[in-house]
C-alpha cells in the first residue's frame, strides 16, 4: 500500500525530471527539447487504452493479446522516440550535447515516475 511518503518521493522525482527538460531548453536557448515531454506523457496512453479495450475474460487469454501487444508496441515506440529524438536533434546540430543529455535524463525520469505512479496505485483485482 502506497503512502504519503511514496507520493511525495515520486512527485519530487517528477519535478526534477521536468526541471531537467525545461533547463535543457532554457539554458541552451533552443526549445526543441520540449518535444520530449510530449512523447513521455503520451507514452503510457496506448498501453492503458489497449489494456482497457482488451477482453477481460480470464478463460480466453489469446483473444485479447493482439490488442495488448499493439498497445505495448506503441508505448515502446514512444519511449524509444523520447530517447531518439534528442539524439537525432543533436546529430543534426539542432541542439547542443548538454541539452540532449539533460533532455534524455529528464524524460526518462518523467516516464519512470509515470510508470511508478501507475504501479504503486494500481487497484488489486479480486478473483
Amino acid at each position: 500500500m502506497a503512502g504519503i511518503k511514496t507520493i511525495i518521493g515520486l512527485s519530487f522525482v517528477l519535478a526534477i525530471g521536468f526541471l531537467l527538460v525545461i533547463l535543457s531548453s532554457a539554458l541552451f536557448k533552443n526549445y526543441l527539447t520540449l518535444l520530449v515531454v510530449a512523447t513521455y506523457v503520451v507514452a503510457p496512453l496506448p498501453n492503458w487504452i489497449c489494456g482497457r479495450a482488451a477482453n477481460p475474460d480470464d478463460f480466453m487469454e489469446s483473444s485479447g493479446s493482439g490488442v495488448i501487444d499493439f498497445g505495448r508496441f506503441l508505448t515502446g515506440f514512444f519511449v524509444v522516440m523520447g530517447v531518439a529524438l534528442p539524439t537525432l536533434l543533436y546529430h543534426s546540430a539542432q541542439i547542443a550535447g548538454g541539452a540532449a543529455v539533460m533532455s534524455i535524463v529528464g524524460g526518462l525520469l518523467i516516464y519512470g515516475t509515470i510508470i511508478s505512479f501507475t504501479l504503486f496505485f494500481q487497484e488489486e483485482q479480486e478473483f
